[in-house]
């Protein structure tokens, strides 16, 4: 009878632990996987626009590559809407990537210089982003999680759940900048990113033909203010409670 019992609570007890790891999503990030930014200031806009000189000389006559990344808050506050073009591409060495890099250019044009991606949960490079599970991966691989550039010219249109456009948060893009890389990710060029000011319909009026540098010393991207401790420690038991119990069940 107790022999019988104790298989009956093993098998549950695998079944479980079989339920958990394939009906959850991989945490990625040392502070857990990206969350939802749900209150970015609706219509604020910030744009990097590609300098006419290049921080990489490829081997390709026709010089820099041109063209901007514009970044605009959803009017329900829920992530940021991006608008991509780029064009006169190197011809070789592609697809190419691009990110946003947890520091601005400096002065010297200097790319090495815009440190990483923007990765306020500590997630790393590897393993490589999953765009079925965009939660899990970089906040700033949006060539990960939306597409790398192939072709030329190249446009897209996208919405990403997890940049912000609200200072203070890791995920908060404003002050820093966009790099694009070859496919093997030495970098090419990069761009600070500038607030235009409000895009119609955003509910501090009208857009301003101003633009004001925003590339003072970027926010630590080690800071997820948008991941409370409370949220942290509750996840943290769950795993331990888990794993907890699926050992005892091994040691039966």
């Amino acid at each position: 009878m107790y022999f019988s019992t104790t298989i009956s609570i093993f098998i549950a007890v695998l079944l479980t632990c079989a339920g958990a790891q394939t009906t959850t999503a991989p945490v990625t990030g040392t502070l857990g996987n990206a969350t939802v930014v749900e209150n970015n200031p609706p219509g604020i806009v910030y744009v990097a626009t590609l300098p006419d000189k290049e921080f990489f000389n490829p081997s390709d006559p026709r010089g820099n590559i041109k063209g901007s990344v514009s970044a605009t808050a959803n009017p329900n506050g829920v992530g940021v809407s991006f608008q991509v073009t780029f064009s006169n591409l190197p011809t070789s060495g592609g697809p190419f990537l691009y990110h946003l890099h947890a520091a601005p250019v400096p002065a010297d044009g200097n790319c090495t210089g815009t440190l990483g991606h923007v990765d306020p949960f500590l997630r790393g490079e590897t393993p490589k982003c999953d765009s079925s599970l965009p939660q899990t991966c970089q906040v700033g691989d949006l060539a990960g999680k939306h597409g790398a550039i192939t072709s030329d010219p190249f446009t897209a249109s996208y919405t990403d759940d997890f940049a912000s456009t609200v200072e203070g948060l890791g995920s908060f893009f404003g002050n820093r900048s966009l790099t694009l890389h070859f496919g093997n990710t030495t970098r090419i060029t990069c761009a600070n990113f500038t607030i235009l000011g409000e895009s119609a319909g955003g509910s501090s009026g009208p857009a301003t033909n101003a633009t004001t540098n925003t590339t003072a010393t970027p926010t630590p991207s080690l800071a997820p203010l948008q991941v409370t401790g409370e949220a942290v420690s509750f996840a943290v038991t769950r795993v331990l409670y888990l794993v907890t119990f699926c050992a005892l069940a091994l040691m039966l």
